[in-house]
């Protein structure tokens, strides 16, 4: 059944491999993200075999998925005070900034006969989550005082809101506030977690500050490039997600729509250029399962149109196959393209071992 979303295992774990291994160089770890295939459970198990550390996943129902895999599951997006039990009973540690939710989860792991692991976030300039530098050491001193938690490390978050780029200096200060606490109180921490995806480059070009021992990596794996410029990744794959949907209607039509223009079934007003006749092939499938924009068509003659909620319009005018209704357009994805096909329970999900 189309549309589909196909996956090979090969090259995911091809591409884990390199990684790992670009950061075991480092004496860097890697907790490899599950979110973006929302934890399909026979791919999570190929980051494992790849060599990754650590699981990790924004979501509690991701992280249930995983609990038969034997490594720590990590939880990536800061706890929700609803989900604390759950946060305890799946996850081995979780990132966080806010000591009211760190006290619950203390509560919560005693009740459980637990220890929970806590990565305490540094807010570095990205302005996403996190305590401040000047704030770190009171909220790490409550932390040490709390039964059923214990302070792991420190960790930061950079390029995925406010688009910061990591920098040797930005990091150095995530190192300063974990040597700052260790001297304060004596107490050793493990764990530095550098960022993500987009901590990369540094690692590739050599100027990954020593201290940094664990980075949080998704898109690097499922598309090969790093993501503080999009830079792909030597020797890696940027198709283990592809994308097929199949014609439903092909026609030759006006490029320019005929009556008075209004806004479209998204509330958008949209703007037309008249191209005159054009071969229109309508797919089934639409920005109810995947935006328009994380679309790379497979073929270079395709040219993206417009979509509708359940409908995408191609032009297939300058294309030499003689393409007809029944037909499979395939597409490579951009991360929220995978993301999206990933989480539509519209979009089949095919696994290639091989």
């Amino acid at each position: 059944m189309y549309p589909l979303l196909r996956i090979n295992l090969e090259k995911l774990r091809h591409n884990a491999h390199i990684i790992v291994e670009l950061c075991r160089k480092r004496n860097i770890k890697v907790v490899g993200v599950t979110k973006v295939f929302c934890a399909i459970p026979k791919v999570a198990e190929e980051l494992v075999k790849a060599g990754v550390d650590m699981l990790g996943d924004s979501r509690i129902k991701n992280l249930k998925k995983l609990q038969h895999i034997p490594v720590p599951k990590m939880l990536l997006r800061i706890p929700m005070e609803s989900e604390v039990e759950e946060v305890v009973k799946y996850a081995d540690i979780s990132l966080n900034s806010e000591i009211s939710t760190i006290k619950n989860l203390s509560e919560e792991a005693i009740r459980q006969g637990k220890v929970h692991d806590i990565i305490l976030m540094i807010d570095l300039g990205d302005l996403r989550e996190g305590v401040l530098k000047e704030d770190a050491l009171s909220v790490a001193e409550e932390i040490l005082e709390l039964k059923g938690v214990r302070l792991r490390g420190v960790g930061t978050n950079l390029t995925c809101y406010g688009s910061v780029i990591p920098t040797p200096d930005i990091l150095e200060e995530l190192i300063e506030v974990k040597e700052a606490i260790e001297k304060k109180f004596g107490q050793k921490l493990d764990i530095v977690s550098g960022g993500n995806s987009s901590s990369l480059y540094l690692v590739q070009n050599g100027l990954i500050p020593r201290g940094i021992n664990q980075l949080r990596i998704g898109e690097a794996i499922v598309l090969g490039r790093e993501t503080a410029f999009g830079d792909r990744i030597p020797h890696t794959y940027d198709d283990v997600f592809t994308l097929e949907a199949q014609i439903v209607e092909l026609k030759e039509k006006p490029s320019y729509p005929r009556g008075i223009l209004g806004m479209d079934a998204f509330g958008e007003r949209q703007v037309y250029v008249d191209r005159g006749i054009m071969k229109r092939a309508i797919l089934g499938i639409g920005r109810q399962d995947v935006n328009i924009n994380d679309l790379i068509p497979v073929e270079s003659c395709i040219e993206l149109i417009g979509s509708s909620s359940d409908h995408l319009i191609v032009n297939v005018t300058n294309c030499d196959y003689p393409y007809k209704v029944g037909d499979v357009v395939k597409f490579k994805l951009r991360y929220g393209g995978i993301l999206s096909c990933s989480t539509s329970e519209y979009v089949e999900k095919v696994i290639e071992e091989a």
